[in-house]
């Protein structure tokens, strides 16, 4: 079926009678070969009114027209749906709210972009209605005068549930007039990412849309769907900012951003992915805040904080910390190394990639497209004489015996492991073809984590009537919960709602002792090291979590997140 095609401009306006045949051939000749559009041309030569040229518009694009002028029946703009420095800013008019659809006066309808980058800001969707741009400003005048005046407080924002505007990013929408209203769109999505504690940023384009998602405490929340027109050019402003290949699109890319929020830089890690829709990219937003909270600050119950203190301290061996990707292993061996960064001592890292610069740490990033792989680095740190190594993860086994030899030789070793568990990572070497015996006698602890939201202060409230099968999870008693130690999340402003604001970690904690290295030794199954671990003083990751509950630090249905398997292959509770 043939697409009808769109009337003009010009043959509504003779068809209305409101121009004739000649005074249309005339404002075409005048407008040709200029950037002028017909419209205004008719304007200035006096042809047409303002009036009659706005509604052939609206009926060239199916829009509703508005005289703005306080006729009968017209409906009264609400001004307080939108800041009032956006309103004149761009000579706009809110009409009204319905559910997420934000009914807008605008005077011209071609201008897309800026409808997309309102609709962005705005967080709803738009019905534009068109009106003439002097009954607009005449309007937003009249309005101003009514009330405080914009320029004075550009602050005032409706306390309004429809309103899910974070005043933070006011100024963000209008950086530059001269600048891409692309560029304008990533650097504000970014900026707002940064500011609302976000740690990821996901751009998936889809079928039909782009979808623009930011990981706030470990939890995806969609932000955004964007129009699929506008996919390449938001792919090609962000693979040009982080200085890769724009038109490589068949295999994976990683690059780097640095940019300024709120005056300090901020460093990105970016990758991207080629998907069946188009490149998918992730932003990770790298804060050096992070890793310097310090080891109090983790999440270590004084038990294991004790432990790990002095496991830190001891001359030689391994020190292991497991979990999957994003569960803050890297945050937890730099706080530990943080404390360990004195002037007596050298310390070398490698890493892929070096994500945190730290002063007083020789840091080496692994390079494989040049051969500079963990293993060469290991062997090199090793002529430099450190006292403390750390490697950024053990992938294989010639890491792993490089690293274990490290130990042997009285040098103390940090590394990751992507493990389950903490007696898992025994069971993972060996299965990699590191000897037993090697691993027995290297490792001086392991410690898996994980990360787990806590709970807002500002709206937590106590939980009378908790879910009983969560508490049966995490193990807590009726008695437990009849102290009053259970809270819940409510959600409020100063955490967007959810209920949760921040981080903190559980651990698992194994430290090596002879049993533990015996069972190591004679490759005994993964039960009966646990089972060792646990009679040597080992709380697992669930016990760990049920302190911080009843600690009234996050809920029991946060931690039965990570408990929900466990509990179910062992029968203890019924889903």
């Amino acid at each position: 079926m043939a697409r009808k095609l769109r009337r003009k401009i010009g043959e509504i306006l003779v068809e209305d009678g409101h121009i004739t045949k000649v005074q249309l051939k005339a404002a075409l000749e005048a407008s040709s070969g200029t950037s002028k559009k017909v419209g205004d041309v008719l304007l200035e030569q006096g042809a047409c009114t303002e009036v009659f040229i706005v509604k052939a518009l609206a009926e060239q694009f199916g829009m509703e027209f508005l005289a703005l002028d306080g006729s009968d029946g017209e409906q009264t703009p609400d001004m307080s749906l939108i800041p009032k420095d956006i309103i004149q800013k761009h000579t706009i008019v809110p009409l009204g709210k319905q559910g997420d659809k934000l009914q807008l006066v605008i005077h011209d309808p071609l201008n897309l972009e800026l409808l997309d980058l309102l609709r962005f800001r705005l967080n709803c969707e738009l019905v534009p209605i068109l009106s003439t741009k002097s009954a607009i400003e005449s309007f937003i005048g009249k309005a101003s005068g009514k009330e405080v005046s914009i320029i004075a407080d550009t602050s005032l924002i409706t306390d309004s549930v429809d309103v899910s505007i974070d005043s933070s990013i006011d100024a963000s929408i209008d950086v530059d007039d001269d600048q891409a209203p692309i560029v304008k769109l990533v650097s504000r999505f970014i900026s707002e990412a940064v500011r609302n504690r976000t740690s990821d940023i996901h751009i998936e384009p889809m079928e039909d849309r782009v979808v623009l998602r930011y990981r706030i405490d470990g939890v995806c929340h969609v932000r955004d769907n964007l129009p699929k027109r506008m996919q390449s050019s938001i792919l090609a402003r962000l693979k040009l900012m982080a200085g890769v290949n724009i038109a490589e699109k068949r295999i994976p890319q990683d690059g780097r951003i640095k940019m300024p929020i709120d005056g300090e830089q901020v460093d990105f890690r970016v990758s991207t992915c080629p998907a069946y829709h188009g490149e998918s990219v992730v932003l990770r937003i790298l804060r050096p805040d992070s890793v310097r909270i310090g080891l109090k600050n983790i999440g270590l119950e004084q038990e294991n904080f004790d432990s790990f203190n002095k496991l830190i301290r001891r001359p030689n061996g391994i020190l292991l910390v497991t979990g999957p990707t994003g569960s803050g292993k890297t945050t937890t061996l730099y706080s530990a190394l943080d404390v360990l960064n004195r002037p007596d001592r050298k310390i070398i890292t490698a890493e892929d990639p070096v994500e945190y610069s730290f002063a007083g740490i020789n840091q080496c990033q692994v390079r494989d497209s040049i051969g500079l792989t963990f293993s060469i680095i290991l062997r090199a740190m090793l002529r430099q004489a450190p006292n403390i190594i750390l490697v950024g993860e053990i992938r294989d086994r010639e890491v792993a015996d490089i690293a274990i030899q490290a130990a042997l030789t009285g040098h103390l070793v940090f590394s990751t492991l992507h493990t389950n568990d903490a007696p898992s990572a025994i069971t993972r070497l060996i299965d990699m073809g590191v000897k037993p015996y090697l691993v027995a006698s290297s490792i001086q602890a392991i410690m898996a984590q994980r990360l787990i939201r806590v709970l807002c202060s500002d709206c937590k409230q106590k939980d009378d009537k908790p879910e009983p099968r969560f508490l049966k999870i995490v193990g807590i008693s009726e008695s437990e919960v009849a102290l009053g130690g259970i809270y819940k999340a409510v959600g409020c402003t100063k955490c967007g709602g959810v209920g949760f604001k921040g981080r903190k970690a559980i651990f698992e904690m194994l430290v090596m002792n002879a049993e533990v290295r015996e069972l190591a030794f004679n490759r005994a199954p993964l039960g009966q090291i646990r089972q060792a671990g646990i009679r040597a003083g080992m709380k697992t990751l669930v016990e760990d979590g049920k302190i911080k509950i009843l600690n009234g630090e996050t809920t029991p249905e946060e931690i039965s997140r990570f408990a929900q398997a466990e509990a179910l292959l062992e029968g203890n509770v019924d889903i």
